[in-house]
């Protein structure tokens, strides 16, 4: 009988007995979630001659047991007992952790013990002899202390507070850095003469009780660890102690701690924490430098469906194989009926409505108010301003402010996404001109408010026979390459344009034929014929004449210091200063207290430096021109259908430009959570798009660049509960009531003239920079065009690089800026009108890429196209199919045996 000999090799595909035991264990279907678990180790120390467990010292012991706590990290009391260290990332030995499994592997393991008070819980077992069960139960009963001596001399920080950290201020304070369902885990560790031989305990009580004084603060006790041995072995009892500590506040163990059926779930638990430990040589690190908490941690969920699947999750494993796919809601799901996707979205948005007014209510909505409403004020006045200049004032800035408020106003309230925020573009202010242009040198004389009253009716209707044919689904097909595209086009523009407006000099000139004598050797007189000299035809003369105050430098030092400012009070929240809920809140109100910081130092400089302008009365900027655009009368009939065509350009522009700001707004990473509504958006626009049309009002479109500072604006992030753990961003404050006061406020504006009047125009236009610059952070584009100027040693961890070679990475980045710096071009030119055909023509580039990328690659650096992706899951789904067949064959005994 032949047989084949093959060598034994460990199966890495194989689930391992620990996981296999955690997968039954945990998998139970259990609706209550487990608690935070506070953990705290006390030691047994000799004060007086008397047994004490202590958490705190009054002075410094030689001993070398350290007290620890762990409410998420390890903190642990400094040299001296005087304070508390900053959280820090637990650093075991892997020998403890082997120690530890041998204790609980011969210890003691008591489950779900009845017991209300420390003297009724017996925390041995029958092979304990009745003498020393008695030396160990007086030993446990020893008074525990926990103060510490105050120093005398004190910080600025700790004036005027209580010496003594026991009082209840002191307990209080640190209550709320603990969950408030949390319980608590006691190690007690410490070293005693009448045992030859350690003693181990672990112990879940029933339920969670008050036990006295054995915790710090008020949390009630589920598990105790208690490891007394012989003296001799301080260290290795510490590290014991620590061990256990650590696996207790691990979210996985201590599920399994409070799931443990018996010693051996137990052990599974330590073995698969062992599992996922990471190895550092001894000789390649310090030891003694603390690691700081990380910024995100893999959830317990993860780490356990990473360990079914035989990956590792540790800092050791790779990443996963596929980055998240970046998908879109279900609110561009083609429904194949008319008007589908509009109904839906309306069902989906009814829901929500009376939330989105209430949950408005919030002190972080009026920093967004004051933010977002002298952004469009800044707008409308620009805009205003230069429609003004290209249509000979049929649309000027009192329209501007109009058609804002009221087209914003609509939208906020009955809109998909309120979060977005409408504004007049560049492309439309292009068109408009051209269009005014075409008008005026026509030989018919074409009505241009007509004219154009035509093109947006046409528009509007497009627009509703996109809405109701379901056409938004497109927008699937409009990867990370169009939206950073496009985001950051108009990112650019935010910014070209502030700093154009700075160096244009047109209302503060520099003095460069100025001489310091005209002010060193001050002299300007007048000659009269009489004593109002100048008016009555006097001239001034003399050396100091020409002198003009310098409004340059102070222009520069209000934009670039608003700019800077603005900066650094929004970083603030990550500073070491003052509390949290105060640097919050400076984080929030950094816009209006750099404005308001600023318009106080030119008001106190007193010089004539550009003002905001604003409109004082109610009425069109041309006196020829009512509020009311007649649709007949003054054009031929033929013109009223030939307008489609321009009014095509006109809705392709719209959709284009909408669409992707609303895919930009409601991308998965902001965390919304009330849906959307892309064809509800469009809809709206549509309806605006022929209000402002009958009203000769300029026409609205979403933002990008606005929408994405308000989203910003309204970002929540979790308290910063446990001591190092960092605040994880939660969502956004979704509601209709910010932008809703935004728009009114615009509206009002009008009659805020005498206060808005003292707001430097230098200021305004530090927040446009500001705008652009903080819309480009998180783009991935922007991280990649930094690469090419870093060295590879200096490169940050970013996850494409660890999957995708680098020169794939700068050819894929270099595709990206050429499309940019053509877009640019025609962006800069007549040829702007095709602006938005050219946006359609980064879906057609992004199409070609699949020819020069490995669907790989672009799963890193872009998303794969829905086609591809549908795909790819049919692929993955034949290969884990035949894999799964072949599995179940058995195999044969007499072809195969392994010895």
């Amino acid at each position: 009988m032949s047989c084949i000999i093959l060598p034994v090799l460990f199966d890495l595909s194989v689930v391992p007995p620990a996981a296999e035991r955690l997968r039954h264990l945990l998998g139970e279907d259990d609706s209550t979630p487990t608690p935070t678990l506070f953990t705290e180790m006390d030691t047994l120390q000799q004060e007086g001659g008397e047994l004490e467990w202590k958490l705190h010292f009054f002075f410094f012991s030689s001993s070398s047991f350290s007290p620890c706590r762990w409410v998420k990290f390890e903190e642990k009391v400094e040299e001296g007992g005087e304070r508390w260290s900053k959280p820090h990332v637990s650093t075991l030995t892997l020998h403890s952790l082997f120690e530890l499994r041998t204790c609980l592997q011969t210890g003691s393991i008591l489950l779900d013990l009845e017991g209300y008070s420390l003297p009724q819980i017996q925390v041995t077992d029958g092979c304990i002899s009745p003498d020393l069960k008695e030396k160990i139960i007086f030993v446990l009963l020893r008074r525990h202390r926990h103060q510490t001596k105050k120093p005398i001399h004190r910080s600025l920080a700790d004036i005027g507070k209580s010496s003594n950290p026991t009082s209840s201020k002191s307990v209080n304070k640190f209550m709320k850095k603990i969950p408030r369902d949390a319980e608590a885990s006691n190690v007690l560790i410490g070293e005693v003469d009448f045992l030859d031989k350690p003693f181990v305990s672990f112990v879940r009580l029933a339920e969670a009780t008050t036990l006295g004084g054995l915790t710090e603060v008020p949390v009630p006790t589920r598990f105790l660890f208690i490891l007394l041995g012989p003296p001799g072995k301080t260290k290795s009892y510490n590290e014991i102690g620590r061990a256990i500590a650590t696996l207790m506040v691990d979210d996985l163990f201590s599920d399994v701690a409070y799931k443990a059926r018996d010693r051996n779930d137990l052990i599974a638990g330590v073995d698969e924490f062992l599992d996922e430990v990471i190895v550092l040589p001894p000789g390649e690190w310090d030891p003694k430098i603390r690691i700081e908490p990380p910024k995100k941690v893999p959830s317990a969920e993860m780490r356990f469906l990473s360990q079914m699947n035989g990956s590792a999750s540790g800092a050791g494993g790779d990443d996963e194989d596929l980055p998240a796919p970046h998908e879109l809601g279900e609110e561009l799901k083609f429904t194949g009926r008319i008007g589908g996707g509009l109904w839906l979205d309306i069902k989906r948005k009814i829901p929500w409505y009376c939330s989105d007014i209430y949950d408005g209510f919030h002190i972080q909505s009026i920093s967004a108010v004051l933010f977002i409403y002298l952004g469009c004020i800044t707008n409308a006045i620009t805009f205003g301003g230069l429609l003004g200049d290209a249509t000979d004032n049929y649309q000027g800035v009192m329209e501007s402010f109009l058609g804002t408020a009221l087209a914003g106003t609509v939208f906020c309230l009955f809109g998909g996404q309120p979060l977005i925020i409408l504004s007049s573009t560049g492309p439309i202010l292009i068109f408009e001109k051209l269009l005014y242009e075409f008008s005026k040198y026509d030989i018919s004389k074409i009505d241009y408010m007509e004219l154009r009253l035509w093109i947006g009716l046409h528009s509007c209707l497009q627009c509703f026979v996109l809405v109701l044919t379901d056409a938004s689904y497109i927008i699937k097909y409009m990867t990370r390459f169009t939206e950073e595209g496009f985001s950051s086009l108009i990112s650019f523009i935010f910014i070209s344009d502030a700093i154009k407006k700075m160096v244009t000099f047109n209302y503060y000139p520099i003095n460069r034929g100025f001489k310091p004598d005209y002010v060193t050797a001050y002299k300007c007189e007048c000659l009269p014929p009489d004593q109002e000299c100048v008016q009555c035809g006097g001239s001034l003369v003399g050396s100091a004449c020409k002198y003009v105050p310098d409004l340059a430098l102070m222009s520069f030092i209000l934009f670039f210091g608003t700019y800077s400012m603005t900066v650094s009070l929004k970083k603030f929240k990550s500073s070491h200063y003052f509390p949290t809920k105060l640097r919050k809140l400076i984080s929030d109100f950094a816009i209006f207290m750099s404005i308001m910081s600023f318009v106080g130092l030119d008001m106190l400089m007193g010089l004539d430096t550009p003002k905001l302008i604003v409109p004082t009365e109610f009425k069109p900027t041309r006196p020829d021109r009512g509020w009311l655009v007649m649709p007949f009368g003054k054009n031929p009939w033929w013109w009223y259908l030939a307008t489609f065509v321009p009014a095509l350009l006109v809705t392709i522009l719209i959709f284009m430009d909408q669409q992707i700001s609303a895919v930009i707004v409601n991308r998965k990473e902001n965390k919304l959570k009330k849906s959307c509504g892309y064809h509800l958006d469009l809809f709206w626009v549509g309806v605006l798009m022929a209000a402002c049309s009958f009203m000769g009002l300029p026409w609205y479109v979403a933002a990008t660049v606005i929408s994405i500072a308000h989203i910003e604006s309204l970002k929540m992030e979790s308290e910063c509960s446990a001591p190092g753990e960092q605040p994880q961003f939660l969502g956004v404050r979704e509601q209709r009531l910010t932008g809703t006061l935004v728009f009114v406020l615009t509206g009002l504006s009008v009659f805020l003239a005498p206060v808005l009047k003292y707001i430097p125009m230098p200021v305004l236009y530090g927040v446009f920079l500001y705008m652009g610059v903080a819309s480009l952070n998180g783009i991935q584009f922007w991280d990649r065009i930094k690469l090419y100027l870093m060295p590879a040693k200096h490169q940050p961890d970013f996850s494409f690089l660890r999957h995708v070679p680098l020169r794939r990475v700068h050819l894929f980045t270099l595709v990206q800026i050429v499309c940019l710096a053509v877009l640019w071009i025609l962006k800069s030119t007549f040829l702007a009108i095709i602006f938005p055909v050219m946006i359609l023509g980064l879906m057609v580039v992004r199409k070609l890429l699949d020819l020069m990328f490995s669907q790989h690659d672009l799963a890193w650096l872009d998303d794969i196209l829905p086609d591809k992706e549908q795909k790819k899951k049919e692929d993955e789904k034949k290969k884990k199919t035949k894999k799964e067949k072949k599995t179940a064959e058995p195999e044969s005994d007499e072809e195969v045996r392994t010895i």
